[in-house]
């Protein structure tokens, strides 16, 4: 009885919905955008507003800032949880409401908390390995007096190839633990170990449908960046529905 009512890691049955199926999950995705503008609209605000901040503070410590970066992928899925809340009540046909989404932790915030502590240490470790990357690569912390275009210059080469190394793995890591795994914890009862194994199971069972998905958020955030974050408006909550998306076509119910 225990184990049917708690099943282990290998227990929980996935799913192959084919490589064709990241659009899929961006098409619904921007249906249920377009179903609760509102909500949708409020995300993006935050996730623009984060972008603004942190350009703000380029101005004064851009190694700092690229650490903090990083925050960017912590704070996706708490940020998403709100919109995972609303896909879900869409798909139930109930009206998503935004009062809701902003409470939707509650319904698991011991394991939210726990995965969330998970999230921060890897967070932590990262902006630590982006600042030694940062020393080592300039003999100290350069002052570029607020310009991105001089952190780029080609002559910083061997810097730039450095940072994106280190960054890709430890982005790489976080996508794999949590790609399905906060949308689990929301739709069920589950652990945090268990809905990140789980997450991590999936990245390693289907490599090249996560390695598209992964890719298509890459460059879809990125884009979005370039208009002065306003971009972020739109696609960071489409990318949130989706990523509901992608954990019911994925994970068994």
């Amino acid at each position: 009885m225990n184990a049917a009512n708690n099943p282990s890691v290998f227990d929980i049955q996935l799913l192959s919905p084919g490589l064709s199926a990241p659009w899929r999950w961006l098409r619904l995705g921007w249906l249920d955008f377009a179903r609760a503008p509102g909500i949708g609209l409020f995300y993006g605000a935050c996730f623009a507003g984060m972008g603004w901040a942190l350009l703000l503070l380029f101005q004064h410590a851009p190694a700092y800032v690229l650490a903090l970066s990083a925050g960017f992928l912590l704070m996706g899925p708490f940020l998403c949880l709100g919109l995972y809340d609303a896909s879900r009540q869409l798909e139930q046909g109930a009206p998503a409401r935004l009062g809701q989404s902003l409470v939707a932790w509650r319904r698991r915030t011991g394991t939210m908390a726990i995965f969330g502590g998970v999230l921060l240490i890897l967070e932590m470790l990262w902006a630590r390995a982006s600042l030694v990357v940062f020393a080592l690569s300039f003999n100290g912390m350069p002052d570029f007096k607020g310009s991105l275009l001089a952190l780029l210059n080609p002559e910083n080469l061997t810097f730039i190839v450095a940072y994106v190394a280190v960054g890709s793995v430890f982005a790489g890591l976080i996508f794999a633990v949590s790609v399905v795994a906060m949308p689990m914890i929301l739709d069920r009862q589950t652990d945090a170990i268990t809905a990140g194994l789980t997450s991590l199971r999936l990245c390693l069972t289907q490599p090249g449908l996560m390695l598209m998905w992964g890719a298509l958020i890459t460059v879809l955030v990125v884009l979005a960046m370039l208009p002065g974050f306003a971009g972020l408006l739109v696609a960071t909550p489409v990318l949130g529905h989706a990523s509901w998306h992608a954990y019911r076509a994925t994970v068994q119910r």
